[in-house]
């Protein structure tokens, strides 16, 4: 099993202990280092700032968002990082919801999967840097020749020579339709509030994407990353309280009412009781409530938590249900140490 460290994305104001989190995961053996974004901070900067101190860790987007760039210019991030770190980009990237693409980017979030299928095209296409880059639509058309176009694109290729054409791209998603198509086209799936209980489900989705023509890869050379909070503790009913109001935000108030992903991942988990008192809860302004209504054992459904031989039985767990990376959220060194020396990953 190997170990990222999940920067996330940021608050109010940048963290302040982000340079020592990431220097030690290095030094005590995590695999890669991860950042997100949202609407306030961006992912590829954090990593080529902090990334600039390290010399062996891989650096990853998880996830960019494809609202945010072009193609080409999601591309141009990620061959740039790609260089500066000698071959370290993992590129991932995923369509957020109607909320933020539509209310912060001002960009349609209608036929989501089509898109990120043009959008990863489009970026392969650069990284490949074959031929002038050209893309029919209808949702990155290139060169563009719609209302507004002055009729004078030209295709084009990139400047700068891409250091590996085979860049892995991951994909964020949640959905069943959204995971087959991550298997078909992509390198590796993100997989947010995974679960080993319903690992089967998962495997059945990867599956149908593998099995259709053309598809990239295959289950044994594709990368399953689950983001997991991973906490060595002797006071695990603490812990789990502090993850249920992250749990309570992202279920009842990241998203729309009538479209909410991460609602509707865990009721595919069979927690529809749970998941309708939480909305209706987070919906009438009843916060502290809908926290109370999560559950101990959805926490540990999407969680590993305890004392050194839980955490590790845990994890063994996660990883012959088909994860091949945790990407685990550390608020300290500590927390990286106590990992690190639980999982012997030194």
């Amino acid at each position: 099993m190997r170990i990222g460290l999940q920067l996330g994305y940021w608050g109010a104001q940048p963290p302040q202990n982000a340079e020592e989190l990431v220097l030690e995961a290095e030094r005590v053996g995590f695999d890669s280092v991860f950042a997100a974004e949202s609407w306030g901070s961006d992912a590829f900067t954090p990593l080529a700032w902090w990334g600039s101190r390290t010399g062996r860790v891989r650096l990853g987007t998880s996830v960019a968002q494809i609202a945010a760039r072009t193609p080409a210019s999601c591309a141009m991030h990620a061959l740039t990082l790609d260089h500066l770190s000698g071959g370290r980009c993992v590129l991932g990237l995923g369509v957020s919801g109607p909320q933020v693409v539509e209310g912060w980017y001002g960009a349609p979030f209608a036929k989501p999967l089509a898109r990120t299928r043009e959008y990863v095209s489009v970026v392969r296409q650069v990284l490949a840097r074959e031929a002038p880059v050209r893309n029919d639509g209808p949702h990155y058309r290139l060169p563009y020749d719609g209302p507004g176009s002055l009729g004078l694109g030209k295709p084009l290729r990139p400047i700068t020579h891409p250091l590996r054409a085979d860049l892995p791209i991951w994909l964020g998603a949640e959905g069943p339709r959204n995971v087959a198509q991550t298997a078909e086209i992509a390198d590796g799936w993100i997989a947010v509030y995974y679960s080993p209980r319903v690992a089967g489900m998962y495997e059945d989705w990867l599956a149908e994407g593998f099995a259709r023509p053309g598809a990239r890869r295959r289950r044994e050379d594709f990368e399953v990353a689950a983001s997991c909070q991973v906490v060595v503790t002797d006071d695990p009913a603490a812990e789990r309280a502090k993850l249920k109001p992250s749990l309570a935000l992202y279920i009842g108030g990241m998203g729309a009412p009538t479209m909410n992903f991460h609602a509707e991942l865990f009721r595919r988990m069979d927690y529809d009781a749970v998941v309708d008192d939480v909305l209706r809860l987070f919906g009438a302004g009843r916060r502290q409530e809908a926290v109370e209504a999560v559950p101990d054992e959805m926490v540990d459904e999407i969680a590993i938590i305890g004392d050194t031989a839980t955490v590790r039985a845990k994890v063994a767990e996660w990883e012959k249900s088909g994860v091949d990376t945790l990407l685990v959220g550390c608020r300290s060194v500590d927390h990286v140490r106590s990992v690190a020396a639980a999982l012997e990953l030194s």
